[in-house]
């Protein structure tokens, strides 16, 4: 299909990309809330929120008469905010060696869930598994946070990431067959990556060529369709920006950034993911594997992988020149971050793994990292949404937008572990049963 009626479907089309209003006529009430709306505006107390047809309706500070049949939410003590969202994810089950195994897929949906995460982006998988679940989360088939997916990846032979579910592409204009190919599955977003390596202990490998992938780029943008560029330096996250892309799934972490780029990203407004968890998570289990034994984690993960982990798999790191290498180099990446989110560029979580109490990890990363916690809890909502390019509909309480929110019995603007005290998990304006969601908590 010609790129510019590509780009006019999707106008058309808009409205399908999993942020139809919900089918139901049901109204909730929360009552007497402090409201945290992710905006970085401080806690609000004294917040009634009228939800109806899965938005939301009114936001006033005092009572609001609730239609005939609403439900109601006492908010009184707790704290409400949006629904959390992990732009970087891999979901389980796709790359299993036996086949796709939706089964595997569902239960990690469920942990996220669970964990207070109302929308996920899978940054590359097999595109029949992903997107098959994404047409049955939007259908209302499954229980699941919205799922934006890239699909496979797009990258050059033999490139990070080359496997057989990726788009391979060597030259201009031979590539666009198949991109057309990729374009329709329809991802949210197409993810590039462009890396060489030759960092920390792994050697290098062939790199998406730049002028291949700026007309890559180009392709996708006039067919409507954003665009993320895997990238570990500032030199290559400098290009990838520079040669049109619309965001880039990871920090800079191969060594600290300069003023210079931290006032790049400030001005472009380029939202960068911040995956700071998948480097910790090899060192934290070589060293600490009881952070498995926390309630999240044994609520979500099954008991024989939590034991595989804390056995096998934490003797391995112990060994990993890897998992050394990546517990220098988070701090790194951290600090990089700090210095965007404070000149005022758009820092947004991602964790890089498969499990939704990671992204509750990756908000204690920020924290740690120096980033208040009420700009980390934008990061994780707000910033999501932009980095998707749905922040008109999603990340933020607001009046219209739609009602992905969760209801906290703690404070997370004073400690940012609060954000894990999770009364209620509210997607599109319904509450969430979470004794359904097959996890270990609910013996399934």
């Amino acid at each position: 299909m010609n790129p510019l009626l590509r780009l006019l479907a999707a106008l058309a089309l808009s409205a399908g990309q999993g942020l139809a209003p919900a089918q139901t006529a049901s109204s909730l009430l929360i009552e007497d809330v402090t409201l945290i709306d992710g905006t970085g505006r401080p806690p609000s107390p004294g917040v009634w929120l009228l939800i109806r047809h899965g938005r939301i309706a009114q936001i006033r500070h005092g009572p609001i008469a609730a239609p005939p049949q609403a439900g109601r939410l006492d908010g009184r003590g707790k704290y409400l905010i949006p629904g959390l969202m992990d732009m970087h994810v891999h979901l389980r089950g796709g790359f299993s060696t036996a086949g796709p195994d939706r089964q595997a897929g569902l239960k990690r949906l469920h942990s996220y869930l669970y964990s207070g995460v109302t929308s996920i982006y899978d940054a590359g998988n097999v595109s029949d598994f992903i997107f098959g679940l994404r047409e049955e989360e939007r259908s209302g088939k499954i229980d699941s946070p919205r799922i934006f997916a890239a699909g496979g990846i797009v990258t050059y032979p033999g490139s990070h990431g080359a496997s057989a579910a990726a788009t391979l592409v060597e030259s201009w204009p031979e590539a666009v067959p198949k991109l057309e190919a990729h374009l329709a599955g329809n991802p949210d977003l197409v993810k590039l990556t462009y890396e060489e390596r030759g960092w920390g202990i792994r050697p290098l490998i062939p790199i998406l060529p730049l002028d291949l992938m700026k007309e890559v780029l180009r392709y996708c943008n006039l067919a409507g369709v954003r665009t993320t560029v895997h990238a570990s330096s500032e030199l290559r996250a400098r290009q990838a920006i520079f040669a049109g892309a619309d965001t880039l799934a990871h920090p800079v972490i191969q060594g600290p950034v300069s003023q210079g780029f931290v006032e790049l990203m400030a001005a472009k407004k380029i939202p960068m993911v911040s995956t700071l968890t998948i480097g910790e998570r090899y060192s934290r289990l070589a060293e600490h594997p009881e952070y498995l034994d926390q309630p999240l984690y044994r609520e979500t993960l099954e008991e024989s992988e939590r034991h595989r982990l804390q056995t096998e798999e934490s003797v391995r790191q112990k060994e990993s020149r890897w998992a050394a290498w990546m517990k220098i180099m988070t701090p790194v990446a951290q600090e990089n971050l700090r210095q965007i989110d404070q000149a005022g560029g758009i820092v947004v979580a991602g964790t890089d793994q498969s499990l939704g109490p990671s992204l509750q990890r990756e908000l204690e990363l920020l924290v740690a990292g120096g980033i208040p916690p009420l700009n980390a809890i934008r990061i994780a909502t707000l910033h999501g949404a932009i980095f998707l390019g749905k922040e008109r509909e999603l990340g933020s309480v607001e009046e219209g937008k739609l009602a992905d929110l969760v209801l906290l019995s703690a404070d997370p603007s004073a400690d940012i572990d609060n954000a894990k005290q999770i009364v209620k998990v509210i997607k599109e304006g319904k509450i969430v049963d979470r004794s359904r969601l097959l996890l270990p908590v609910n013996g399934k």
